[in-house]
């Protein structure tokens, strides 16, 4: 069960409390300059990916086969990694990112261009900081399952102001060649993606029910907070009534009519997106998970956690490490 002494406080604010949580690892990040006229074509990948236009705006193609317009200091956040492209004008020839070639103009700076020698016709264009980063959340998380294809800032800046200095202190990082500026526009990269996506649950989104409105409720939304905070706890519903200050069936009611679900099936769901995480990130013996989760024996939890995610824990420890399990 939980150590105890490494709870997290909860601070009343049910969306601080998840977000607390959520946290960006950052995989890879570069800058690039591009060569016009230029498309590249980036695959569906399981890390989320982020670019930022630093200089000269271009043009994405969204998953969904529409072209946005994106200007010198726009951020585009695509939580789940779809396949998307950006070029410097719809219509233009596009290529795979991985067929491009790549010459170094400086540090952390480099030309791509689908035509044999770049150096040579490399001119100013398109400055862009790209990266792929990793959500600490299971990929079945409300919060990641409920994000659109694309969050993009321009959006977001006339609601949450913290979004123009940060895009403002990335401007700056990108287009100067200053000692460390690749850490640190890694950092910004981070705060915000964190903040674009905070905006967008803070907004609501449209959502009048579901994830989205129970984290706007603050008496449904300190429960989910509560649950995420300790996913391993043998939560009852007569426990998280009490937490809301509720009589139990009044407590029933009001979370399966906002949540969707009854409280005992959200949480068993949460429970499971744990473990998958501690199955496939911390390499866990199925045995350890189901001791940390409470169940009496791995049977039970295997049939628990096959309903939930559809597969056998034994399928996400069998791959890589045969007989790991």
């Amino acid at each position: 069960m939980l150590d105890r002494s490494s709870k997290l406080p909860i601070t009343g604010d049910p969306l601080t409390d998840i977000l607390r949580g959520l946290r960006l690892d950052g995989v890879e990040y570069g800058r690039s300059e591009m060569k016009e006229p230029w498309g590249v074509e980036f695959p569906a990948q399981e890390a989320a990916r982020f670019h930022f236009i630093g200089r000269k705006g271009c043009w994405l193609l969204r998953p969904c086969g529409e072209w946005v317009e994106l200007n010198a200091g726009d951020a585009v956040l695509l939580p789940r990694g779809d396949v998307h492209v950006l070029a410097s004008e719809p219509g233009v020839k596009t290529s795979p990112i991985t067929g491009y070639t790549v010459a170094e103009l400086c540090k952390n700076v480099y030309c791509l261009s689908d035509e044999g020698d770049v150096r040579e016709g490399c001119q100013p264009g398109t400055l862009l900081f790209s990266g792929s980063m990793y959500f600490n959340l299971d990929r079945l998380h409300p919060l990641l399952g409920m994000m659109p294809d694309v969050m993009l800032t321009h959006g977001l800046e006339a609601y949450d102001p913290a979004i123009p200095h940060l895009l403002e202190a990335m401007a700056r990082e990108v287009t100067m060649e200053r000692v460390g500026s690749g850490g640190i526009l890694a950092r910004l990269a981070d705060v915000l993606a964190a903040t674009i996506i905070r905006s967008w649950v803070e907004r609501g989104c449209g959502a009048t029910s579901g994830w989205i409105a129970a984290v706007r409720d603050r008496d449904i939304g300190r429960v989910l907070a509560a649950i995420h905070l300790e996913p391993n706890r043998e939560w009852t519903v007569e426990a998280l009534a009490k937490m809301m200050g509720a009589s139990r069936s009044g407590f029933a009611e009001r979370f399966a009519t906002i949540v969707g679900e009854t409280p005992l099936k959200y949480v068993t769901q949460v429970r499971m997106h744990q473990a998958r995480q501690w199955l496939v990130r911390d390499r866990l013996k199925i045995s350890v998970v189901a001791s940390r989760l409470g169940y009496e024996s791995e049977a039970a939890f295997s049939r628990a956690f096959k309903r939930v995610v559809g597969s056998p824990p034994s399928h996400f420890r069998s791959d890589e490490h045969p007989g790991a399990a």
